[in-house]
């Protein structure tokens, strides 16, 4: 295989990494109307096959390997994380159209939110070969498996009310994730965690711990309300010994970001943080990821954004 060179970015095709589920359908009527805005850049377009998460990622990465000129996701945030194992840390050029339930990464890093709008901003930037960096989360587990997210890793109480839903066969719908909120609030009790903080050692009892390079999760909640995807550096936001009713209080002020005000809240701001407990599953970007321990680094300029 010959090497990759500048060239072949600004003139190659734009792969389309297209998920017709997300938003629960509502964009997929879109796709042929997204796909001519994309071809209005002059550019060929290659739409990727995938009937699932894993052959996403799996065509992505091929797409990339193949020397693609640029790489654009249609979907949500969990679609969007699958195409960035692809993109992070390479000179392809990446573009968000945010079709899902769960934006975030694309809103927080500037897209606009209309798919429609998102598409014109992208052709441009393919246009005029014009991009943008923006730093990624690299996540590094006690095996060594590498993986990267955009927006923020959670690894406390919300990561734990996704494990269980993601375990239940019923209901269906988003029904099974408030099923899932009401069983583990029951059970809701601090864990230990050690946190190291750029090799600073910090040992708490908490309920919630997330790690953002971006603000949002969730579909617009600001749990790490001051986190910059260009600063180099990420924040963490920990809830202490929080009781049931006092999480029930403070988690709708999450959406405004003020929930970091709390006595029992802290923010911390580090280039690396070591995370470990006993028995958490994280989950990054709202997708299933490693398992505690793990290492996170923030990685300036790992990604060229087309905007």
């Amino acid at each position: 295989m010959l090497p990759v060179t500048a060239e072949d970015h600004l003139n190659g095709p734009v792969a389309v990494l297209a998920n017709s589920t997300a938003g629960r359908g509502r964009y997929s009527a879109l796709l042929p109307r997204l796909l001519d805005g994309l071809a209005a850049a002059g550019r060929p377009i290659r739409l990727l096959a995938a009937t699932g998460p894993a052959e996403a990622e799996a065509a992505c990465r091929a797409a990339v390997a193949d020397g693609v000129g640029a790489l654009v996701a249609i979907g949500g945030d969990g679609t969007v994380h699958r195409a960035l194992q692809a993109v992070a840390g390479t000179d392809v050029p990446f573009g968000p159209i945010p079709a899902g339930t769960g934006n975030d990464f694309a809103l927080d890093t500037g897209f606009p939110a209309d798919p429609l709008t998102a598409v014109t901003v992208i052709a441009d930037a393919l246009r005029a070969g014009r991009t943008s960096a923006v730093d990624l989360a690299r996540m590094t587990g006690g095996d060594g498996t590498e993986r990267w997210y955009g927006a923020v890793l959670a690894a406390g109480f919300d990561a734990i009310v996704n494990e269980r839903a993601n375990r239940m066969r019923w209901p269906r719908g988003p029904r099974r994730y408030d099923l899932a909120i009401l069983v583990e609030l029951a059970r809701l009790r601090p864990r230990r965690y050690m946190l190291r903080l750029d090799g600073a050692p910090h040992e708490l009892d908490a309920v919630l711990v997330a790690v953002g390079n971006c603000p949002t999760y969730g579909g617009g909640m600001r749990i790490c309300p001051d986190a910059d995807p260009t600063d180099g550096l990420l924040d963490v936001v920990v809830a202490g010994r929080v009781n049931r009713q006092t999480l029930i209080r403070v988690k709708p002020r999450i959406y405004q970001g003020t929930h970091v005000s709390h006595p029992l809240v802290r923010s911390f701001r580090a280039r690396t943080v070591e995370l470990s407990a006993a028995g958490i599953t994280t989950y990054a970007d709202g997708e299933r990821s490693l398992g505690l321990p793990v290492t996170i680094s923030a990685v300036p300029g790992a990604l060229r954004l087309l905007r």
